[in-house]
């Protein structure tokens, strides 16, 4: 703000330079009169008159509180004053015309000037100006220096309401005024401090004060061109600094902590010294304290996707412990009404299993601060009304159907416990016609059941009691049939009970009368296979015998023909072909004893090695293996005494026959070691070594920690 005039000026020192400068004339009053103010004078002796080129008269305050004064009010009002004192014109007297003329009254003058002078000093620098009082100024009759004197006075206080009365105070002034210049750069330099005010505002976060007291600047002054604009610039600011901050907290909502930060960061950019400071700390501490909830959060999500009730408990009490401040309460209260339902899919799984009781206990853990206390009753009502219709009888199922009808059209169970209602209302139907039809068959005879199986087929096939129906019809033809077909099986077991192929025959063909699908079928074909295993033996058993006859006599292969007689399938035919497979064995050991005796007979290490061979293949089971071991054994021998001979002239050769002999007969062992005495005799070990004489003291090394060793008898040469 440009100042007018400076404090300073009114200083003992200052008030000393200005009466140097100026002559010390009184201001003037109205009537042409002249107060000399400030003098030893007690009453005027010279008149005045106003210079006919100014009509402007100006009276000083009295009563101008000195606290409100200002020096730049004071410097205006003395070159107003001299100013007006130039226009002045001082009339004097004849008789005062004579006395100048004298030279003693210019020493008495001298000498009263000089006096007056300095009294007139001190006088000024002990007294300021009068001021006049701006707090009952009349904008009717005030000057328009005392009316800018006001203004600075108010200005100074740098407040708007002060600037503002300011302005008002000058604005009013006559275009053609001589201040008119000086108060409109005033009234610039104060619009320019209100918008300082505004802008101060809109730092410290106030943009509604800032537009207003923006908007207050008159419109006719220079000043007011930046209004507009500038209000502009702070509203696109500000805009900005919310988008920024919504878009923070946004993505803290969605727990998207990099983004959230990267928003807020925005803000140290933005111009704003408010955005800048409090709510860039506001947003970050809001971050920081929702990163922890939504660690909590997440926490919580992971234990609850594990599974269990005991786990959905937790999880729901983690996220109960984020406050109701936080910006993830929303998405706690989400997760916990999830974690809730989740215990109620826990509880109709156990429903699915017929396991009421268990998905009672379920819902009842649900805490009662979810939000699902109306699913909870409403799947209370449901699961009370599965239990009391497991009874099946036709009062537990009108008592399920009034259980159910609490459940009110517009609640999400209500589609399923119509379907339930609907089921339930037809089962009663099915269960009164299957007691009718129980009642009916409890009589026992063919009629009876008949009536009660066309009773039963009354229950439609989509009917809850459709499968039930179903298995008791079932029942009651298989009892029908029982009671047709009991006589047919009995009549064939007393024929079967004589015994005869004949009779046996008979008893099949009787039996076999019952046809299949029918309740004692599978009674009838298990006798029917009896009878006919009984036949088969009968007819069989003659074949068996014989064979074992022509085995027992050692001609085996009459004994495999005559058993072969037996065809596969039939009841004797797994003996036949295990006595066969026996005689097969017998046959061929046989055979190789036969053979092995042939080979023997030649007596040639050869042929005795293959006879050996030969008999080893007889099955210990073999009447022959006893006979074939006595002879394995003489034959090795035998082969081990054709070596002996041979070692006389051909010790290579007698090791190669004693080799041959088979392992497992009495003369292997002997064999292998006759082996080594040939191959010593064949390759005699090396004599030993001269060295191998050395001294006894040679011998033995000693070492501090041994002890000296003990003699030991010389080792006898070879």
């Amino acid at each position: 703000m440009r100042e007018r005039g400076n404090p300073n000026q009114w200083s003992p020192m200052g008030a000393s330079e200005q009466g140097k400068n100026r002559s010390p004339i009184p201001p003037l009053i109205p009537n042409n009169a002249v107060t000399p103010h400030g003098t030893l004078h007690e009453k005027p002796t010279v008149e005045a008159s106003v210079s006919p080129d100014s009509n402007e008269y100006e009276r000083p305050a009295e009563g101008t509180d000195k606290n409100s004064e200002s020096g730049a009010s004071k410097n205006g009002k003395l070159r107003r004053i001299s100013k007006r004192l130039k226009q002045v014109q001082i009339k004097i007297s004849p008789v005062v015309q004579q006395l100048t003329g004298k030279w003693q009254f210019w020493v008495a003058l001298a000498t009263v000037s000089a006096g007056g002078i300095g009294t007139l000093a001190v006088t000024l620098l002990l007294t300021l100006p009068a001021q006049p009082n701006c707090s009952a100024i009349n904008l009717m009759t005030a000057s328009a220096s005392e009316r800018i004197s006001c203004a600075e006075i108010l200005a100074n206080k740098q407040t708007l309401k002060g600037l503002l009365d300011a302005i008002a105070l000058v604005k009013t002034l006559p275009v053609d005024h001589p201040l008119r210049d000086e108060a409109n750069s005033l009234i610039n330099g104060w619009s320019q401090d209100i918008l300082k005010l505004a802008d101060k505002s809109f730092e410290n976060g106030r943009l509604d004060d800032a537009i207003a007291t923006a908007k207050k600047i008159p419109s006719d002054v220079p000043a007011y061109a930046l209004v507009e604009k500038r209000i502009q610039r702070w509203r696109g600011v500000w805009a900005q600094a919310e988008g920024y901050y919504r878009a923070a907290e946004a993505e803290v909502r969605k727990e998207n902590w990099t983004q959230a930060f990267r928003e807020a960061v925005k803000l140290l950019y933005i111009g704003n010294r408010h955005w800048e400071t409090t709510k860039y700390e506001e947003l970050t501490q809001i971050i920081a304290a929702s990163r922890q909830d939504g660690e909590t959060l997440t926490k919580a999500r992971n234990v609850a996707r594990a599974g269990g009730v005991k786990n959905l408990l937790e999880a729901i009490k983690l996220a109960q412990g984020i406050g109701s401040k936080s910006y993830l309460y929303e998405a706690s209260k989400t997760a916990i009404l999830e974690f809730g339902r989740k215990m109620l899919d826990l509880a109709q799984i156990q429903l699915d299993n017929q396991d009421v009781d268990g998905a009672l206990s379920i819902v009842r853990q649900i805490p009662s601060i979810i939000n699902l206390q109306g699913d909870i009753e409403d799947f209370t009502n449901l699961a009370q009304a599965l239990s009391l219709a497991q009874d099946g009888t036709v009062s537990s199922l009108d008592a399920a159907i009034n259980q159910v009808q609490r459940i009110s059209p517009n609640r999400p169970l209500y589609n399923k416990a119509q379907d339930w209602l609907l089921r339930w209302q037809k089962e009663q139907q099915d269960v009164a016609i299957l007691d009718k039809a129980r009642q009916m068959a409890s009589m026992g005879s063919v009629s009876d059941l008949a009536a009660a199986i066309t009773e039963a087929q009354q229950i439609p096939e989509n009917n809850p009691r459709a499968k039930e129906a179903k298995q008791q019809i079932v029942a009651w033809v298989a009892q029908i049939q029982t009671i047709e077909d009991r006589p047919v099986l009995s009549r064939a077991q007393q024929v079967a009970s004589l015994g005869d192929t004949a009779s046996l025959a008979a008893a099949v063909d009787e039996a076999a009368k019952i046809t299949r699908g029918r309740a004692l079928y599978p009674e009838a074909q298990s006798k029917i296979s009896q009878w006919t295993a009984q036949i088969q033996r009968i007819q069989d058993q003659p074949f068996l015998d014989q064979a074992r006859q022509l085995a027992n006599s050692g001609n085996f292969a009459d004994a495999i023909n005559t058993a072969q007689q037996i065809r596969p399938g039939r009841s004797l035919s797994n003996q036949a072909q295990s006595a066969i497979q026996e005689w097969q064995g017998q046959a061929r050991s046989q055979q190789n004893w036969q053979q092995a005796q042939q080979l023997a007979s030649t007596g040639t290490p050869d042929s005795l090695v293959s006879a050996i061979q030969l008999l080893r293949s007889i099955p210990r089971s073999s009447a022959l293996r006893s006979e074939a071991e006595n002879a394995m054994n003489q034959w090795s021998y035998q082969i081990l005494s054709q070596a002996q001979d041979r070692a006389n002239y051909d010790l290579p050769g007698a090791i190669s026959i004693a080799r041959s002999i088979p392992p497992g007969t009495s003369a292997y062992a002997e064999a292998k070691a006759q082996i080594e005495v040939w191959k010593n005799i064949l390759n005699p070990p090396p004599p030993p070594s001269p060295d191998y004489f050395t001294p006894k003291q040679q011998q033995t090394v000693i070492t501090p920690e041994a002890s000296p060793p003990a003699e030991s008898t010389p080792a006898a040469s070879p």
